[in-house]
């Protein structure tokens, strides 16, 4: 009887064991994937602020031109 209820207490051991790992391998794999989609992301904010800044700059080159040109007209 003992020889049956070791058996079985390896068993259950053995699949607890396996879930365990199981787990931890996909949640480390869902991490990963969060963490690539937040460089992603950081990536494609940076180039917006970069395309905003070039827009910015661009308007006050354009109002300085503006801003030389009516003082040279007074």
């Amino acid at each position: 009887m003992s020889s049956t209820a070791s058996k079985l207490v390896l068993g259950v051991s053995c699949i607890i064991s396996t879930g365990i790992v199981a787990y931890v391998h996909v949640k480390q794999q869902i991490d990963r994937e969060r963490m690539h989609d937040g460089v992603i992301r950081d990536t494609e904010r940076q180039q917006r602020r970069k395309i905003e800044n070039l827009y910015i700059l661009e308007k006050q080159k354009e109002l300085t031109k503006q801003l030389k040109n009516d003082m040279s007209s007074s």
